[in-house]
């Protein structure tokens, strides 16, 4: 039985295209970008041609994009070398951060930092006030998600921003989520910086980019040969930068055909959910067209993620770096939703292969595994 991917949210499938890309340089063209003869400069023009790739993507210079290894390096370089080159001070992040934004804020602490969690509201929106609110106390680093990984819900990055810089702080945005699904232009954020991932938008794994205002300056988390202007020591992974390069290039002519595909298809699947009863979460919010994260009352996520599977369907109990964790979504309950509903979560996540008739393939699966598990809670009584 061949499965349907719906997690698109946790990883996306390499395009073919992408891959015939970095292919000559996982082969004959192996050089190392920081050496000086001819197969060193190969690769550092096809290093080069990437980052304005990535950089036209966003809307900023080529000299403004840092490749990294992916979004965790790129959110712990910016929270850590920043604080690095900060007095200790105030750190607000939002409720909802991705973990590899929480816990290294959380880690500054021991540092002698101040850390404040921004409010969110039911549908899982930042609250503005709260964010004025917690920058009246001076404040060095502010970083709110762009698109939230589980509920899909678009934070007004912008205004936060604005609200940052009048207060003199440091503003991020992790954008990993939202790269591809919708239009990001760094300019338009009003950010100091910005973390973007190649997995995400049908690239490889393990390379990713943190997009700095050319007028910050960040601690490096590695000293070695000052790679990457000194802020990313380590050879570069040539292949991988190659991939986000040709995937970036291709999602600038993607997002604008798929985002209405994927809306109308999230909006064939929530029609349905309603009418079994589910809770869709975030659902008031304006949110990435690919993403759905709902819950039936009374069925735990992880038994209907397991079913699913079972039945040919792949979807997430939340995200996945946390996956296996029996705790219920810090983002849920963030959002004030209680422990029980929260533990029953699921997140389905669409993308480009995906069809209408997969949805509805799914949605039939969904109503017997459903009716089953309502059956046998109800005998279990």
């Amino acid at each position: 039985m061949k499965h349907v991917y719906f997690d698109h949210n946790a990883t996306t499938p390499l395009d073919e295209r992408v891959l015939a890309a970095m292919l000559p340089y996982l082969r004959e063209q192996y050089g190392n970008a920081s050496s000086r003869h001819e197969f060193g400069t190969l690769a550092r023009k096809a290093v080069n041609q990437a980052r304005e790739q990535v950089a036209a993507l966003v809307g900023v210079q080529p000299v403004q994009v840092v490749f990294t290894s992916g979004g965790t390096e790129g959110n712990n370089s910016f929270v850590k070398g920043a604080a690095g080159m900060l007095k200790p001070g105030q750190i607000a992040v939002s409720a909802i951060e991705h973990p590899c934004v929480a816990k290294p804020a959380q880690e500054l602490a021991r540092a002698g930092w101040k850390v404040r969690k921004l409010a969110v509201d039911t549908e899982g929106r930042i609250d503005l006030t709260d964010v004025a609110a917690a920058l009246k106390e001076p404040t060095g680093i502010v970083s709110v998600m762009f698109a939230n990984n589980e509920t899909g819900v678009i934070q007004d990055v912008a205004a936060v921003g604005e609200l940052a810089r009048a207060a003199r702080a440091w503003m991020h945005t992790d954008a990993v989520q939202a790269l591809g699904k919708i239009e990001v232009d760094f300019p338009a954020l009003n950010v100091h910086a910005m973390t973007i991932s190649a997995h995400k938008i049908y690239g490889p794994k393990g390379v990713g980019a943190l997009v700095l205002d050319k007028r910050i300056e960040l601690k490096p988390l590695m000293s070695g040969g000052g790679h990457e202007q000194g802020l990313r020591s380590g050879t570069e992974n040539v292949p991988g930068i190659v991939g986000f390069g040709a995937a970036c290039e291709l999602a600038a002519g993607r997002v604008r055909e798929l985002a209405p595909r994927l809306a109308e298809m999230r909006s064939q699947l929530e029609r349905t959910l309603r009418g079994m009863g589910a809770v869709i979460f975030g659902a008031g919010a304006t949110r990435v067209p690919n993403t759905s994260y709902f819950t039936f009352p009374g069925i735990e996520g992880e038994t209907l993620v397991i079913e699913l599977d079972n039945a040919g369907f792949a979807v997430a109990s939340g995200a996945a770096c946390s996956s296996t964790s029996t705790e219920p979504s810090a983002t849920l309950l963030a959002m004030g939703v209680a422990p029980d509903i929260a533990r029953g979560a699921v997140r389905l996540s669409l993308g480009s292969g995906n069809t209408p008739a997969e949805v509805e393939a799914f949605l039939r699966a969904l109503t017997g595994v459903v009716a089953r598990l309502k059956q046998l809670t109800a005998m279990a009584v």
